[in-house]
């Protein structure tokens, strides 16, 4: 089954320098269904910090099992900083392979450049990517102001060939994308949510509320917050948490769609804890030792991310035992 609900034709024409025949383009702008749950996966390493292709194969067959809607490749748990354009374009390309159309593909695209995201947007597209997760660009964060931000999205979405998707995680970038950017954004044909990584649940439910016309999804950006996020309006999540208990995540989304809201509170505060332990706390290190005890492969980060010594992985094995998630 297709992913698009609508598609909106853009004709453009220009004559041929051979005369009067006309050469008609066509430029397809999908707005996509994304609700749902994602694992923004992990990239495994070799101990020589080459890219793991094999492991990350059998990672994949594992989530298969799993009812998420598809998967974000090269989020920020994807280590993606780290990455050259080439690995980034070849581990689309493999993921895009080894899953086929049995889940929605999402792409991290985003780069510090314009020019380089339109060009990284486009590869992924390429590839097989069917939406892209465009980061706030954040270097010169002294320059980027809702006239920079709003440019640099602009320019990114009238270029690519796949609709586009906001990504505001201030607690990597120090750029917390504006309510009125945004609401700004959301008018756009080819920008169709957000993923928003804050956790302010009042802001979420507000822009729920002002681009409700738009036809604009936005997205959780934290399993610490899943709950309230559906509560408010939003559609799904991005959720590292997912890359290791992508079932209760699921399981979570599934209960409040059955409208069972005691039972998903109760859930939800349970997840909250080993959320922050391999987010917030110890980061895309504790989330790869914790994917090893669910029976992925989590290996090695790539410097100058380090390993977390016994201690921390003891408190986050505590942390997923006092919580019901491992015995």
């Amino acid at each position: 089954m297709s992913h698009i609900l609508r598609r909106t034709i853009h004709l453009t024409h220009k004559t041929l320098q051979s005369g009067t025949r006309l050469n008609f383009a066509f430029r397809c702008v999908s707005t996509l269904d994304i609700s749902g749950v994602y694992p923004p996966i992990a990239t495994p390493f070799n101990a020589d910090e080459s890219i793991a292709y094999d492991k990350l194969e059998r990672n994949l067959q594992q989530w298969n099992t799993i009812p998420f809607k598809g998967y974000v490749v090269q989020g920020s748990n994807g280590e993606y900083a780290y990455l050259t354009p080439e690995e980034r374009v070849e581990l689309m390309k493999k993921v895009v392979q080894w899953v086929g159309d049995k889940k929605l593909i999402i792409a991290g695209s985003g780069c510090e450049s314009t020019r380089d995201t339109v060009s990284m947007t486009q590869k992924m597209a390429d590839v097989g990517a069917k939406a892209a997760l465009v980061v706030t660009p954040c270097y010169y964060k002294g320059g980027m102001n809702n006239t920079a931000l709003i440019n640099h999205y602009t320019k990114v979405a009238d270029t690519s060939p796949i609709p586009v998707i906001l990504y505001s995680v201030p607690g990597n970038t120090a750029i917390d994308l504006a309510p009125e950017v945004i609401i700004k954004l959301s008018e756009h044909k080819n920008i169709i949510g957000l993923k928003d990584s804050g956790g302010d649940i009042g802001k979420l439910g507000s822009l729920v509320y002002a681009t409700q016309k738009n036809d604009f999804q936005i997205l959780a950006g934290s399993a610490s917050f899943l709950f309230p996020a559906y509560a408010v309006g939003c559609v799904g999540g991005v959720l590292g948490l997912a890359n290791v208990l992508g079932k209760a995540c699921c399981d979570l989304e599934q209960l409040y769609k059955d409208g069972k809201m005691e039972e998903a509170k109760q859930l939800q505060h349970r997840l909250i804890a080993p959320n922050m332990a391999v987010t917030k706390r110890f980061g895309v290190p504790g989330l790869k030792v914790a994917m090893e005890w669910f029976g992925y492969y989590g290996g090695p980060t790539r410097s100058p991310l380090q390993p977390i010594g016994q201690s921390d992985i003891d408190i986050i094995r505590n942390v997923f035992k006092s919580n019901g998630f491992l015995d």
